[in-house]
């Protein structure tokens, strides 16, 4: 039975969760509109909250239709104990969400004034805080706004932004306001319930990787990267310092996670072993070439020069490429993790022993490429998780977000206990 277009129930991740959005008086209020649409669709329970001024850019009905919830403008508006509401949304509160942060905003944040439902909120709140701070550059580089970002950052608040950019006057700089998904991402990071990867460092290797036969052409496969990528999302998620590997992809990096792009095979070999000595666990999700072309040409090959009058095959030598996976294992020191993907068509299970034997390693993860809806370029997948232990797991078709958390639950549990920090040195007795 074919599985394309079916669509598997998502886990949404922030169900039950409740999320106050506080909207500032900046041009950036539009973005806010998305930010809102999208927690709600991650199933967020989200109330939201503007300052006056923010209700001239963007109409309060507007977050009321996509948040499902009665908006708050006014701390002393329609009903006599309107003015308890942010206190009890305060208190019940998982996240608070200051989006956009303006100068204003942040002024008053840092000075602990409360004249607004969104600074009022912001006094009354214990939950984490994520400020998203947006402005005209000049703004955003005066001295007190600086101040003011340090102050709430020593509070504990999350700084997310801005980024350099064009903005709402035309010109370029910094003050630009993140995109909404990278807002929704770390909303999700902040609120998801696993940090068990907290402390750890998780290198990912993803995509396919391109062998040039000429300039214009290359050996490659039908890898997409999302697995791999899903892989480093999640590792983040649960509280990994992330670094990701990536062969050409057309997918967005995951927020938070450091990226290296490669090309080749030797690409990608060189800079896992590079980033090697300081990782806790190695996964290895890319689908690397096996063999290159042994001469690639310096310029385009044609038709004219490859065949001969009345030919019709061409020949070409091959060579293979590093064994990444080969190398990762005989250089690991004793407490990394490392973990093999196998994609094959036949025989799952015994290619899967089988790897997991000759490589090296402590944990494949195999899947067959021609089950619909488990191979290359699709959004689910299907595996069997063999062990250095003799386990054998298998995964049915899921999200491969859902697949990636079944690895890192098996990494997590197997990691050796992190290294204690070193207590801080003791001062002598005076005199």
């Amino acid at each position: 039975m074919s599985l394309e277009g079916t669509q598997l129930p998502r886990r949404r991740p922030l169900d039950g969760r409740r999320v106050l959005v506080g909207v500032g008086a900046g041009i950036a209020a539009y973005k806010a509109v998305e930010v809102v649409r999208q927690l709600a669709q991650l199933g967020a329970d989200v109330h939201v909250l503007m300052t006056r001024d923010a209700t001239r850019l963007v109409g309060p009905a507007t977050f009321r239709e996509l948040s499902y919830n009665p908006v708050i403008t006014d701390l002393f508006e329609g009903h006599p104990r309107l003015a308890m509401t942010h206190v009890t949304l305060a208190r019940q509160a998982d996240l608070l969400v200051v989006c956009p942060a303006t100068a204003d905003l942040l002024g008053k944040m840092a000075g602990g004034l409360g004249d607004d439902p969104v600074t009022t909120t912001y006094l009354a709140c214990t939950a984490p805080v994520l400020v998203v701070p947006a402005m005209n550059t000049a703004m955003y580089h005066h001295p007190a706004v600086q101040a003011n970002l340090a102050q709430l950052a020593q509070r504990g608040c999350h700084i997310l932004g801005p980024v350099a950019g064009k903005l709402a006057t035309g010109h370029e700089g910094m003050g630009r306001m993140v995109e909404p998904h990278q807002v929704v991402e770390e909303v999700c990071y902040l609120l998801h319930p696993c940090k068990d990867l907290r402390g750890r460092k998780v290198l990912v290797t993803a995509g396919p990787t391109r062998e040039p036969l000429d300039p214009v052409r290359f050996l490659s496969n039908r890898s997409s990267g999302k697995m791999g990528y899903a892989i480093a999302r999640m590792a983040r998620l649960r509280g990994a310092q992330v670094t990701l590997v990536s062969g050409p992809v057309a997918l967005a990096p995951p927020q938070g996670v450091e990226v290296e792009r490669v090309e080749t095979a030797q690409q990608m070999h060189d800079a896992c072993l590079r980033h090697l000595p300081a990782q806790d666990a190695v996964i290895m999700a890319a689908a690397v070439a096996d063999f290159r072309p042994v001469s690639p040409h310096p310029e385009k090959l044609k038709k004219q020069d490859l065949f001969a009058r009345g030919q019709e095959t061409w020949s070409l030598a091959l060579t293979r490429t590093p064994d990444i996976l080969a190398a990762m294992a005989r250089l690991r020191r004793p407490h990394q993790l490392l973990v093999g993907f196998a994609a094959e068509t036949r025989q799952l299970e015994s290619m899967a022993w089988q790897k997991l034997r000759e490589k090296g390693v402590d944990l494949v993860v195999a899947n067959d490429v021609t089950r619909p809806g488990a191979g290359f370029e699709a959004d689910t997948n299907a595996a069997v998780l063999v062990d250095r232990d003799g386990q054998r797991t298998e995964v049915p078709l899921v999200l491969k977000e859902e697949l990636a958390d079944r690895i890192l639950d098996w990494v997590a549990a197997h990691l050796p206990p992190a290294p204690a920090a070193p207590a801080p040195p003791s001062t002598p007795p005076a005199g």
